[in-house]
Parts: C-alpha cells; structure tokens; sequence
C-alpha cells in the first residue's frame, strides 16, 4: 500500500508544501543544537523530542536519512560561565554536552548522525568568511569582520519583513564601525582572557551565525533538504545563515524546508531562563519517567505553543500507563505495518495530537479483543519514539536518581521481594489454592502493589 505524502509546513513558503527531496536516495536534515553553557530546560527539551520524530518519520519513507544536530561550544554565555567557575571553556562545555546527552536518551531521543562541536570547525568558518569578503559580501573594521546586509537583496525573506522593519525591531550591536545597523558580526577579536583562534584578523572568535554554515555545509553540502530549529531562531539566526551560506556559495537557498517549532509556554507566557519560570530537564527526571515527559511534549502539534505543567505530566502518565497494558509485552516487530491513520497524521506536518488518538483507538481494539492490533500499536507507537518498553519493564520501573554513584539496592531487592510474592500467588493460583492468591495479592495491594492479571502474565505496578 502506497504511503501518504509527507507534507511539512515551510517557514520560508508559508504553507504546507509537499516534501519533495533533493535526492530521494539521501535526505538531509540539518537542526540547531544546544549551547552547552548549562543544563536543558523542558523549553529546550521540545525541538530534541519533534525533530526526533521527523528523522525517525523520514527514516520511514526514505533509505538513507543524515541527520545533523550541532553543539554550540564557543559563545559569550560559556565564556562568561566558564570564568566565574574558573575553569575552561572545553572542560564545561564537555560536562554540559554529556549532561545534554543524558537528557536527550532519557527523552527516548536517538542520536543524530553527526554531532559536530562549533570549535571543531572554525577553519571552516574562517574559509567561509575569506569568500565574503573576496565577493563583496563583507568587510572588516577594527578587528572584527561583518556581513554587509545591503549586498543581499533577498535578506529578511525567511521572516517574512522588511529590511526597514527588521531594522526597526532587531536587538543588534550599534557600533561605530558598522556601515548599517543590521549588519552582523562573522569574527570578533578575543583579548587574552577571551578564548580565541589564529585568523587572518587576528586573533578572534566566530560570531553565533557562521558557525551554523560552516558546519552544516561539512557534513550535507551547500544545499540540503530541510532546516530545523525552534520559532526564535527564525530571526535573526536563520535568516543571517541564509544570507551568508548562499552569498558564498552562490546559491539560491541553503535549505529548501524551513521548520519551526513553537514555544513551551507556562500559563500563557514563553518558558525561558530569563524569566526565571524554567524546569530543567535535570529536576524532572528526578520525578518523572523520560517517555512521560516526551509523551507530554507531543500532546500539541509542533509549530504551535504547548503549555508545560505538572498536571499535562500526570494526564500522560495515565495515557502511558493505559497503553501499555494494552499493548503489554508484545516485542516490537518492524515488519508489522503502520497504522494508516496514525502515518496520516505524522505525513500531515506530523499530527502527533491526532496520531496519539489513533494509538488510544488501537488500545481500545485490543481491550475489546482484538490481539492483532496489539503488535500494530506498537509499531506505530515506535513511529513516534513511544513505548520502547514492555509493559512488565514500565509497571516495574521506579523513578531513580541519575546519580552514577547511587547504586539503589534498597529499591532493587524490594522489586525482587515482589517478584517472589507474585511467582507464590501465580503458583497457588495453578494449585486452585485461591484464598492464598488473594491473600498475596491483598499482602501487595496493603504495599501500594497493583497486580494486573494479563494473558502474557501478571504485570504489577506501584499505585
């Protein structure tokens, strides 16, 4: 049966257009990563999770999919931060990527392709900015090398606004040896506090912008499928990375789909450090299962807002909880066909709230009898990075802390003391010694233990 075609919404078109790949036999998927300066929000949280399921989406369709997510290792947030820890840029930034990492794998996130680090590739930015120049696109004053705005006549096609009014409501550096306000930097001198690297302007450091160009074009070329990031990056990120890869690279377009995520809002208002009304991704996971907190962050379509809070965390839980019982410990088989509505909804600009409809629906078949659907639950599931896990696996697991040191042994041998009362009920059951069954199961129930009696087994979870 043919698949429906994916249909994404392009920033740079403004509509839903059908996905239509450079080469069908290689797609290639660029998104921005992190700066590593400190641990990730749940905010940040939300592009991991929605361009986890796009790769795994295009994955689907396609042979041969690379996707590229990049660490921003080289910034004034981690100058500033590394200072006052008194220590080095690469030995906080290599703490903070790891922590990244964990966050990402808790989430149920695969990795990308390729993870490139920005201070890997400054030789790359610095080839970048040499072309620039030698094309009239740039110009160095005091030691710092700027993007001429007004030598790219398409500037400000991504975000959709005027050069006047991108003048008028753009936060950039007034500087005297700017020819124009809305000019960016490509290189700034470092003093000898300030990391920094050789450069034919002396010695310096990439502005945020080149380094997005220069490592996206490494690892997927001058021109590539499809660009991700979150809403804020449109502007002004995305539109200078516009400007300067196709003005060196005599192109057209540095990606032919543009994709946004919306914000994680908290009653209402946009979560960011700023504002101080941030959870860490850290503090969570301490609480909360990591396929929770994923499943929470796809209850809305991507391109819109989401509002974060306890009690969204709760209603996934419960969503969680109800199919996997349904699911139980069927094994995830990848010949087993997607369901086609749940691939309706992800090719229609990936509608995880109606694909996770869809899921509930197959639950409901398999409640009411039907064990085939069981194993396409699954599989559709596995489309959206959910249910990885057998539902013995999910009923048992409880929340530990990410603490490498805490060995959790009270917790471990308390499961095993379960297991044993459960294999004696399971047991007295098979010598129609019920009264015994039900003492044991009361015995567990008194211990905050819920025993649920499937056709696989008894599964049992803590209430």
């Amino acid at each position: 049966m043919p698949k429906p075609a994916l249909r994404f919404y392009n920033t740079l078109s403004r509509q839903k257009d059908i996905f239509t790949p450079i080469d069908p036999e290689h797609i290639r998927l660029y998104v921005c990563g992190p700066t590593v300066y400190d641990r990730i929000h749940i905010g940040n949280a939300r592009p991991v999770v929605v361009f986890d399921v796009l790769a795994r989406l295009l994955r689907f369709y396609y042979p041969h999919v690379t996707y590229v997510r990049n660490i921003t290792d080289v910034d004034d947030k981690i100058n500033a931060r590394a200072a006052e820890r008194g220590i080095s840029i690469r030995a906080l930034t290599d703490k903070t990527t790891a922590q990244f990492h964990t966050d990402c794998a808790a989430l149920g996130a695969l990795p990308p392709d390729h993870e490139p680090r920005a201070t890997d590739h400054i030789d790359g930015m610095i080839a970048i900015i040499e072309t620039l120049i030698t094309r009239g696109h740039a110009y160095e004053a005091e030691a710092h090398v700027l993007f001429d705005v007004s030598s790219f006549p398409d500037y400000g096609k991504l975000s959709g606004r005027s050069t006047d009014e991108l003048r008028a409501g753009a936060r950039v550096e007034v500087a005297p040896y700017k020819k124009s306000a809305m000019d960016f930097v490509l290189w700034k001198p470092s003093d000898a506090n300030t990391p920094g690297w050789d450069s034919p302007w002396g010695r310096g450091r990439p502005g945020w912008h080149i380094e997005c160009s220069a490592m996206s074009r490494a690892y997927l070329g001058d021109v590539f499928d499809i660009h991700g990031g979150g809403l804020d990056l449109i502007f002004p990120h995305h539109e200078n990375e516009i400007c300067q890869s196709c003005a060196a690279h005599d192109q057209s377009h540095m990606a032919h789909y543009w994709m946004h995520n919306g914000y994680v809002t908290v009653s209402g208002e946009k979560m960011s450090k700023s504002l101080g009304n941030f959870v860490t991704m850290a503090e969570l996971l301490d609480t909360t299962k990591g396929e929770i907190i994923r499943h929470s962050l796809l209850q809305a379509q991507y391109r819109g807002p989401l509002d974060f809070s306890l009690d969204a965390l709760k209603e996934s839980e419960a969503a969680l909880n109800g199919l996997y019982r349904a699911v139980g410990d069927v094994p995830l088989d990848m010949d087993v066909a997607v369901d086609t509505a749940c691939l309706d909804a992800l090719a229609d600009d990936m509608n995880t709230p109606l694909a996770l409809s869809r899921l509930h629906k197959l639950a409901s078949m398999v409640n009411r009898g039907d064990a085939s659907a069981a194993p396409v639950l699954k599989r559709s599931a596995a489309l959206m990075g959910l249910l990885p896990d057998t539902a013995t696996a999910w009923f048992q697991h409880s929340i530990k802390s990410h603490d490498t040191h805490d060995t959790h042994d009270t917790h471990d041998s308390h499961d095993a003391a379960i297991q044993t009362l459960i294999e004696q009920r399971e047991q007295a059951r098979a010598d129609r010694d019920f009264a015994e069954a039900d003492r044991i199961r009361d015995q567990l129930a008194a211990d905050g233990i819920t025993l649920e009696d499937k056709a696989e087994g008894t599964v049992w979870r803590r209430s």
